[in-house]
């Protein structure tokens, strides 16, 4: 039984990866792309020192702009063998919090122990400009068709191009590619502004008020979507970034994404806290945090790291951060699974070998068991 299993896995995994392959004599306007675990999280990446070069503002779309032309969806597979037994949808943590794995792979779709969790939450960063390229909507299919199948609720966070990192869009822009995603992806209903905005290795990080814009425009095209502020990474920047942006938009938004990967796994939530508090009456999602494994990119930024200290990260967000802060209404992990020893990050549940970490199985105890508030978060003999 299990090796007819892990061969129906196997086969869907192969079916989804075709999907992200460009049809046979399709005209490319870009060469092929890497893997979908190409992009490690910006996170570990230092400032730079020197000013931000000037960004390429791509150009606004003329007044009535002509009707948005997307490729048709894929169809469904033929023969497509079955995905893994779905479990039912895990429960809400106390105050209604949900849980979510953040992950640019979707080996995770085909993972038996992934559907066992009853997860029903998912993000997935994009480039701004993801839907003008062919070997980029590819991946986005094969990702959402693994979710979709799944019952996963999307999550999509904008970012940077992947082909000229420095272009930003004008707003105008901006939501014509939410009009394109919108159209391919109808059943995509939670959207956020801009991955890490803040961090200045993205091209808005002096530039609070035009996200700000950015912001606006996507609640214009989509009020029926949920639209969350820029999500913010907690560097010492953090706070003064935050508060540009409200005094732009002229008020607070409700819903804001949080990436406090610095503090977590220095066991802190002292940003976290005046982050709150510059977001007054919002509720917060922490849209990527995550127990550091191991980084090796050249950063100067002292972090610690491994196997045990990432379960202990674990365990400190659910049984602590929540506890105490009732206004965090959602954990995103990332990642589901480490990625190749040459990626440069990895704080998966699951280690490149395809074995489980400590840390999954904490996450287990706080789906199936629920919270200890307050309990210790070091692991025996520490």
């Amino acid at each position: 039984m299990a090796a007819t299993r892990a061969r129906c896995l196997a086969a869907m995994l192969a079916g989804i990866v075709a999907l992200a392959l460009p049809a046979p004599g399709r005209s490319q306007s870009e060469p092929p792309p890497p893997p979908p675990v190409a992009e490690a999280p910006t996170t570990v990446a230092d400032p730079p020192a020197a000013a931000d070069p000037p960004a390429v503002v791509a150009p606004p779309a003329a007044a009535a702009p002509p009707a948005v032309v997307v490729p048709p969806a894929p169809a469904a597979l033929p023969n497509a063998p079955p995905t893994p037994a779905i479990a039912p949808a895990a429960d809400l943590l106390p105050g209604g919090v949900h849980v979510g794995i953040a992950d640019q792979k979707f080996d995770m779709f085909g993972d038996e122990r992934f559907a066992a969790l009853g997860i029903r939450h998912a993000r997935l960063a994009i480039a701004w400009d993801a839907m003008r390229y062919d070997w980029q909507v590819d991946q986005l299919d094969a990702w959402l068709a693994g979710a979709k199948a799944l019952g996963i609720q999307p999550l999509i966070s904008f970012g940077h191009s992947r082909t000229n990192r420095r272009s930003v869009p004008t707003p105008t822009r901006m939501r014509l590619e939410l009009r394109k995603l919108r159209k391919r992806y109808p059943w995509v209903k939670t959207y956020a502004t801009w991955n890490e905005a803040n961090h200045c290795g993205e091209p808005l990080c002096h530039r609070a008020p035009l996200a700000a814009s950015y912001y606006r425009a996507l609640r214009r095209e989509c009020p029926s979507c949920r639209i969350l502020a820029p999500e913010i990474l907690d560097t010492p920047n953090a706070v003064a970034w935050v508060t540009q942006f409200r005094r732009k938009l002229g008020y607070t938004p409700k819903l804001w994404g949080v990436h406090n990967y610095l503090e977590a796994n220095r066991f802190k939530m002292s940003r976290l806290r005046r982050l709150l508090k510059a977001m007054p009456g919002a509720d917060v999602w922490l849209t990527e945090t995550g127990g550091l494994v191991r980084r090796d990119n050249g950063s100067t930024t002292d972090i610690p790291e491994g196997a045990r200290h990432a379960a202990e990260v674990t365990r400190y967000l659910f049984d602590h951060v929540l506890a105490l802060n009732p206004r965090v209404k959602a954990v995103y992990l990332y990642h589901w699974n480490a990625g190749p020893a040459e990626t440069t990050w990895d704080s998966g549940l699951i280690t490149p070998a395809g074995n489980e970490r400590a840390s999954l199985s904490v996450l287990r105890r706080v789906l199936h068991s629920g919270l200890r508030p307050r309990a210790s978060y070091r692991s025996p003999g520490r």
